[in-house]
């Protein structure tokens, strides 16, 4: 089916707005239904990507790509590459990519083509096949950046989308959470990944630079921390970093009291249980410093007659906001920039999809950006 050609809309301002955001106005519209188009909403982050479709389908897969190493495991696996929990499941067998680091398209360094890049496409065409989207139907969506992500950063992003989708848009991964939430204005959105922790003050217009901070220092940060901690206390002790960041995912706490937590390792090909509790504790709040001095940056850098109202309202989401005892740990260190109350997102792994959906189906038409290159259909 021939697809209709789409003019662009070349304004200046508009493009300015696309490096920061997604503009407030009063023009909100979703394309002609006669354009029988799906909108997503993509979440492509350093551990999980996420989408969020009209159709109501939404999925979550860990953001590994892998391919057969040789012959023997093509003809195990098959020669396609596989996603998520099979690559890791196979990644033995596998020349395994983690394309995103720090929320952004790593480059490899390599002259030619970065294979960061080509498995970053390949996972988002992976995510639209589980929408089930028709061939003829056409593909808006907007994917959401780490909040101070560069424009080169941005336009790697829009290179992973391009050929996929019709149209893309990108913005600010705590400005997509905020508006999913319909929460726009008096409010900081602290979203932890594993790449990055995104902070975003909210006042009822487009977020600039200064009302946004970028920390490298998260998910990633604390799974490393973990694993030295154990390595130090326990030498002996087997384990790689898909064990630790499993420990993390599922016991993470930075309470000052809670159960034991026991980690089962070999020894010398031995299982053997190790009570990592404390280890677990300081590596999870090893994060917490950087992000109340955050918080204080955009609260002391704020209109002072409103800086109660972003104060009472801390918003955290993303994978690492689901640590036992974070809320309540933020709101002690807040203590020292006058209180403050800390609250957590229903859906903190689709918050960020959830968003970027609802800003997908109002989009202004000429906000976009728009592909140039034929896309292949999602269902190959």
């Amino acid at each position: 089916m021939a697809k209709k050609q789409v003019k662009k809309h070349v304004s200046k301002p508009a493009s300015e707005k696309i490096s920061q955001g997604y503009p407030l106005s009063e023009t909100f519209g979703a394309f002609a239904a006669g354009d029988e188009a799906v909108f997503v909403g993509i979440d492509l982050g350093t551990s999980r990507a996420s989408i969020a479709a009209s159709n109501g389908v939404r999925e979550v897969v860990p953001t590994y790509v892998g391919y057969p190493k040789d012959n023997i495991s093509e003809e195990l696996l098959g020669a396609e590459p596989l996603f998520g929990d099979l690559a890791l499941k196979h990644r033995l067998s596998l020349e395994l990519v983690r394309p995103l680091e720090h929320g952004v398209i790593r480059n490899d360094g390599r002259a030619g083509q970065n294979k960061n890049l080509v498995a970053a496409q390949q996972l988002v065409r992976h995510l639209l096949q589980r929408t089930n989207c028709r061939p003829d139907q056409p593909v808006y969506g907007v994917i959401g950046a780490p909040a101070r992500a560069s424009i080169s950063s941005k336009r790697v992003l829009i290179e992973a989308a391009r050929g996929i989708l019709d149209a893309v848009m990108i913005v600010s991964e705590p400005f997509s959470v905020a508006y999913g939430l319909g929460i726009l204005d008096r409010a900081l959105i602290i979203d932890i990944g594993a790449g990055t922790v995104d902070l975003c003050r909210l006042h009822g217009t487009l977020p600039e630079a200064q009302d946004q901070i970028t920390l490298d220092q998260a998910g990633d940060f604390v799974d490393e921390k973990l694993s030295e901690l154990i390595r130090r206390k326990y030498p002996s002790a087997q384990f790689n970093i898909n064990m630790v960041r499993a420990l993390k995912e599922r016991y993470g706490f930075v309470s000052d009291n809670a159960d034991r937590v026991m980690a089962r390792f070999p020894v010398q090909g031995r299982p053997k249980d190790f009570d990592i509790t404390g280890e677990l504790r300081t590596a999870c709040r090893s994060i917490v410093p950087g992000i109340i001095n955050s918080i204080g940056r955009l609260i002391a850098t704020y209109d002072p007659e409103f800086q109660e109202g972003i104060r009472s309202n801390v918003i955290l989401a993303g994978g690492g906001s689901q640590m036992t005892g974070l809320k309540t740990l933020i709101e002690q260190g807040m203590n020292e920039l006058g209180g403050g109350r800390v609250t957590c997102a229903e859906e903190p792994v689709f918050a960020g999809a959830n968003g970027a959906l609802k800003m997908a189906q109002r989009m202004p038409r000429h906000f976009w950006q728009l592909l140039v290159k034929p896309k292949v259909p999602c269902h190959s």
